[in-house]
């Protein structure tokens, strides 16, 4: 396990970039142009960054982005 330790303002940076890369994967996730193993990929890095982003974020924000996790299964 790694620890880190970040500042008020880190961790808002660090916020922020997990959920554009959230609302990109759930972008993608929604392409029809991509097949079964792509979205699986997509799906599987999505659990980690959502498990990452759990972590920082308060109840409200957290609930709308679990709602990506029903979406890519």
């Amino acid at each position: 396990m790694l620890g880190m330790l970040f500042t008020d303002k880190e961790c808002k940076e660090f916020d922020y970039l997990l959920r554009k890369e959230m609302d990109e994967m759930l972008l993608d996730m929604s392409d029809r142009r991509l097949d079964g193993p792509v979205k699986e990929a997509i799906s599987k890095r999505y659990k980690t960054i959502f498990r990452m982003y759990a972590r920082i974020a308060p109840p409200r924000e957290l609930s709308r982005y679990s709602l990506g996790l029903k979406t890519t299964r």
